[in-house]
């Protein structure tokens, strides 16, 4: 073929695809907003994604799995979904795909439908109202995200938002705007206005009160509207179960999560890992540990389960955080006091007793230390490992894929296949835990391995409070991942 008649295959080819892209995306929208089920590309976002987002999700998709999978195939799979009659849902398409290459012949609507049958045992669930008590870093996190994904608010509906300091209308602008734009996240892709009169910001079209209060306990959440809500601390001021109990004093208050490792009680929990071994009716205060616990326990129990660890070092190369100085200054630990955009500064971390506390075979197995370093998002935990078996490069590969692939970790872990990954690619990125496999290591004997976890310690760590939330509140659609 002339290369004038091949860049005019390509071309057509291209124009195809991306017709086939726009379809999808109508498909994607309409099952969401009109059904709430949702479709994922490997535990990645398909909401609000354009053309090109999709089609590359599409692209790592296939390169993860090694089938030819196309947009085709995620296209018809979705149009079988439409023709079901499902519960709330959040079903992973790719791994259809995935599937159908391997198990499919013949027709899709009954491929999917024999796939999806555990749907008709799916429990109903009434929505729970959800409660900001701080609006920090995470805070509007969780706030963008529980707003972009209400959908028909059959889940958890964000109804306030508490700070400190009166509310004026300039106040009012400026929480506003830090929710609009952010220097690392980019803008916020939906419509926030200010309402001075209720005091509260319209997100998207849905009324978000902003409350002023310095105690939880005298909080009124009922003249809001506000009944059996989930409290969400982001302040990190309340750390035991009796300073978090507070919350649960408050009119319209049902049960209490923090953002922050807790202490004196409250079980510290990494969704995926051990939230099984907490039922939300015998519990009314809920940790979801640190961003950190979050990336590395996935990835250790993976590894003990299949490997066995006998000891380890874990070392975490973290962004600057808003704790540490802008420039010199006091601080009441040691080194964070030096300016945080010039320096690496070593600092300690609990990462390494806390993982004990979420799988308890690594207990008092692991040492750990910190090193903050001058980028505001984006981190590395780098996993220093004696196993019991023996293994190799590929070998330790390979179990990390299954379990990002399958099993009771696919959303925490995420298989990264780049040998040009950097911390900038990985901001954005649900997983808590992204495992370089380009950069494993084992030595020549096959019991020490070397374990690079990246991990977005803002919107990753967000994800995971959002999925514990949603456990705690008994809200957890039907799942096909």
């Amino acid at each position: 073929m002339s290369p004038i008649k091949n860049f005019e295959t390509e071309l057509s080819l291209q124009v195809e695809k991306r017709r086939a892209t726009v379809k999808l995306i109508k498909i994607i929208s309409d099952l969401w907003y009109d059904k709430t089920v949702e479709l994922i590309m490997f535990r990645n976002q398909m909401i609000d994604r354009n053309v090109s987002e999709i089609l590359n999700l599409i692209s790592y998709a296939k390169k993860f799995v090694g089938k030819p999978i196309s947009v085709f195939d995620a296209l018809q799979i979705a149009k079988a979904i439409t023709k079901m009659d499902l519960p709330p849902s959040k079903i992973d398409i790719g791994k259809l795909a995935y599937e159908y290459y391997n198990e499919g012949d013949g027709e899709y609507f009954s491929f999917v439908s024999n796939k999806l049958k555990d749907a008709n045992n799916a429990i109903s669930f009434k929505p729970k109202e959800v409660v900001l008590y701080g609006f920090g870093r995470i805070g509007r996190l969780l706030a963008r995200e529980l707003t972009s994904k209400t959908g028909k608010g059959k889940q958890l509906r964000l109804r306030a938002i508490v700070t400190r300091g009166e509310i004026t209308p300039m106040i009012l602008e400026k929480r506003a705007d830090l929710l609009r734009n952010d220097s690392i996240h980019g803008q916020f892709p939906g419509v926030i206005i200010a309402d001075h009169d209720k005091k509260a910001l319209v997100i998207n079209g849905i009324t978000v009160y902003i409350i002023s209060a310095d105690k939880p306990e005298e909080i009124d959440y009922t003249k809001y509207g506000i009944h059996d809500a989930l409290v969400i601390d982001n302040t990190g001021a309340f750390r035991t179960k009796e300073a978090l109990s507070r919350h649960l004093n408050a009119k319209g208050v049902d049960k209490v999560m923090l953002t922050a490792p807790g202490k004196g009680g409250v079980p510290n929990i990494v969704y995926g890992v051990n939230h099984n071994d907490f039922d939300p009716d015998q519990y009314d205060v809920f940790s979801a540990a640190s961003c950190t616990t979050n990336a590395i326990a996935p990835v250790l129990q993976a590894i003990d389960e299949e490997f066995g660890i006998e000891k380890g070092h874990l070392e975490t190369i973290h962004a600057y955080t808003n704790d540490q100085n802008l420039v010199d200054n006091m601080h009441k630990k040691y080194r964070r006091g030096r300016a945080a955009a010039i320096n690496m500064v070593i600092t300690e971390t609990g990462a390494g007793s806390a993982v004990g506390k979420a799988v308890p075979s690594l207990l008092g197995k692991l040492t750990s230390n910190a090193i903050r370093v001058p980028v505001p998002n984006g981190s590395l935990a780098i996993l220093n490992l004696k196993i019991n078996k023996k293994t190799d490069i590929e070998g330790a590969n390979e179990i990390i894929k299954k379990y990002a692939l399958e099993g009771h970790l696919v959303e925490q872990i995420k298989y990264a296949i780049s040998n040009e990954l950097v911390s900038s690619d990985i901001v954005g990125t649900s997983a808590p835990a992204i495992y370089d496999s380009e950069a494993t290591i084992v030595d020549k004997d096959g019991n020490n391995i070397i374990l690079y976890v990246w991990y977005d310690n803002e919107y990753g760590y967000s994800h995971q409070v959002i999925r514990l939330a949603r456990y705690i509140a008994k809200v957890r659609r039907f799942t096909y991942y």
